[in-house]
């Protein structure tokens, strides 16, 4: 390896050397260059021995890297994915919600103009539906019928079917079996507070 790498330091210490030995005879050396240089068989299997070692590990190295920054480089692209997938799926989240919070404003906003006539004619459409159907018995809790109050007394008999008092339901009436006066829902002055 000195022998190839220091070509040029060889060639000035043999510069000077024949200088020196020629000067006697009025000469003068400028230049000196080697060639070629050829080394003994065995060295010279040596030195391709080493060369190709280098070579090799030259190459390993090389390769190990390019695997090492492929390596770096997927998992910078699936960081990257997965940021993005993240805040994708944060964006449809918030688009979600707002969606949702717009729904129930303008269900609170349509429910707070329904007022009782309007509810109790929805109610009417819903039982129509089910007095369609093929089922021959209905349980409709007392709830539902209180919606029908304002019907019910435009409908009552006594005043030419426009009255505004509802008949008599059968939990106001009295243990006696005689009929007690007609209810509207309300209390009235006479009506005693269930305790």
């Amino acid at each position: 390896d000195d022998v190839l790498s220091k070509r040029d330091q060889i060639n000035e210490v043999l510069r000077t050397k024949l200088d020196e030995i020629t000067e006697n005879w009025g000469g003068k050396i400028t230049r000196v260059e080697i060639r070629e240089i050829t080394p003994p068989r065995d060295i010279l299997d040596s030195m391709n021995r080493m060369l190709s070692a280098e070579r090799t590990r030259r190459a390993v190295i090389t390769e190990s890297e390019g695997a090492r920054q492929s390596a770096i480089n997927v998992a910078e692209g699936q960081k990257q994915s997965e940021i993005l997938k993240a805040e994708g799926e944060r964006q449809a989240a918030i688009l979600r919600a707002e969606g949702f919070s717009e729904a129930l404003t303008r269900i609170f906003q349509a429910a707070t103009g329904v007022d009782q006539k309007t509810m109790s004619l929805q109610y009417l459409e819903t039982l129509k539906a089910l007095g369609a159907g093929p089922a021959t018995k209905f349980v409709i809790p007392v709830e539902y019928t209180r919606l029908l109050e304002p019907f019910i007394g435009y409908l009552a008999p006594g005043d030419g079917g426009s009255g505004s008092a509802a008949p008599a339901r059968p939990s106001d009436r009295p243990a006696g079996g005689s009929a007690a006066p007609p209810s509207t829902g309300r209390p009235g002055p006479t009506d005693t507070p269930a305790v």
